[in-house]
């Protein structure tokens, strides 16, 4: 992973370890949103690993922050403006 729990808190701006497991839920769906917006395997988000960490802490912080009301479109047309100098032509 790129990020782990600490910097996801850090960035959400928590304390507490009441949230963790579902912080680091929305941490592995990040990533996984991550690879395919950008068409790419864990490496391929190394390659480029800032631009990834910036993609997957905005979604982590939209998942937690709209967790009742995610607007999945929104979510994924940010990530693609994100990553979209490191997305591959195809998968």
């Amino acid at each position: 992973m790129l990020i782990t729990l600490d910097e996801a808190k850090l960035y959400l701006h928590i304390d507490s370890t009441d949230e963790d497991s579902m912080i680091t839920g929305f941490i592995e769906t990040a990533e996984k949103l991550c690879m395919n917006i950008a068409r790419v395997d864990e490496t391929g988000l190394l390659a480029s690993k800032e631009t990834a960490r910036i993609a997957e802490l905005y979604a982590v912080a939209y998942l937690y922050e709209n967790r009742e009301n995610a607007d999945f479109k929104e979510l994924t047309s940010m990530l693609r403006a994100i990553l979209f100098g490191i997305r591959k032509d195809t998968f």
